[in-house]
């Protein structure tokens, strides 16, 4: 048995009344109010979250660069000081360790932002692979509380937060990151998220997490701002096609069977762990993740199984990752693994729902997507 661990801010989680739920041992809130509220509230104003269980993890040092071109599927070199870029840390074979959001926070310094769960062996295979080169790997996520405010008016509330310093905060722009300050402790501030919707990611030393989560209340409350939740958080990024690690994402999956061939950078000069099993590709078959929408309120969830039929001697043909009834479309929605003869747009499917064949059609990712400002 694993020790619960718990966020800088559960007081402030309790206090408003959460439910919660273990995610990756941690002690996390699932909802306050209720799941189409946070939901409803992040797409039409603005949702704050605890995203504090995630993992932070330095590589810096002169040959930082070059440590995490090798270590990872992209090309870490080429992007500036304070940009941010999706990633995939690999398996030789290929499959997917973990999926990951790094920022340039210097000349010879980043910020590897990893899942909850997989926190120990990102640092593990980073502290491997990175061993070679003259760089540092640093676990600092006990160091770091993160919380993101998403949403269409997330801007205007940060732009009012008391103490809250950041230079041109109106202007930075999506996947990038700026340092500054809040009451006197140093805050980096990324307008990167996982909702779908315009957001911020700040990260921060603990012991101010509070005053800065009360300060963003505060002044959110005339905003239409709620406090959200993991279960918000879920369908929010369902509706926006964005792969969960251990649902869309896993150690047999390869990064093109899951959309995400444009990730790996086989361009890049020289070698990095998984390229030659990458340049291979997945076996032969090998089923690919598409989108399905379905009529009715009858939602496909996680491991439902999939048929070319209604009939009872179908074949089946996949399996559903993650589904939900979409709180913004109003119909159900899924992410699912499909054979690849089953992937052309309007392809119709039957999804098996505690029994019942319902009918879904095979829809081009993402479900939702925010109009430009």
């Amino acid at each position: 048995m694993t020790e619960e661990r718990y966020s800088p801010l559960h007081q402030k989680h309790l206090d408003a009344g959460a439910s919660f739920t273990d995610f990756a041992g941690w002690m996390m809130p699932v909802r306050y109010s209720s799941d189409l509220a946070e939901h409803h509230a992040v797409r039409t104003a603005a949702g704050l979250f605890d995203l504090s269980h995630m993992g932070e993890i330095l590589v810096l040092g002169p040959e930082a660069s070059d440590a995490l071109d090798y270590a990872l599927a992209g090309k870490l070199s080429a992007i500036a000081i304070g940009q941010a870029k999706y990633s995939l840390l690999l398996a030789r074979d290929g499959g997917i360790v973990d999926d990951l959001v790094v920022y340039r926070t210097g000349e010879d310094r980043y910020l590897v932002v990893a899942n909850a769960s997989n926190r120990a062996v990102v640092a593990a295979e980073l502290l491997d692979r990175c061993s070679p080169f003259e760089c540092e790997v640093q676990d600092e996520s006990d160091d770091i509380a993160l919380i993101a405010v998403q949403g269409p008016r997330a801007l205007e509330i940060l732009l009012e937060v008391p103490t809250l310093r950041i230079d041109n905060l109106a202007d930075l722009r999506y996947y990038w990151s700026r340092p500054g300050t809040y009451g006197g402790h140093s805050v980096l501030v990324a307008r990167t998220g996982y909702t779908g919707e315009d957001g911020f990611e700040l990260y921060i030393a603990p012991e101010a997490a509070s005053d800065l989560w009360d300060a963003i209340v505060e002044t959110g409350a005339g905003s239409g701002l709620e406090l959200a939740g993991l279960a918000s958080r879920d369908t929010l990024r369902l509706e926006a096609g964005m792969p969960l690690y251990g649902h869309e994402l896993g150690l047999t999956t390869f990064p093109v069977q899951a959309g995400l061939g444009r990730v790996v950078a086989l361009k890049k000069e020289g070698d990095f762990v998984g390229r030659s099993a990458v340049e291979a590709g997945p076996p032969e078959g090998a089923r690919v993740l598409v989108g399905l929408r379905a009529a009715g309120k009858r939602a496909g969830r996680a491991d439902y199984p999939l048929f070319d039929s209604a009939d009872v001697a179908a074949s089946e043909i996949g399996i559903v990752t993650s589904g939900a009834l979409s709180p913004t479309l109003g119909h159900p929605i899924a992410m699912a693994y499909v054979d690849p003869a089953f992937t052309a747009a309007d392809t119709e499917i039957f999804i098996d729902v505690r029994g019942t064949r319902v009918p879904a059609s095979v829809t081009a990712l993402p479900f939702y997507k925010r109009e430009a400002n």
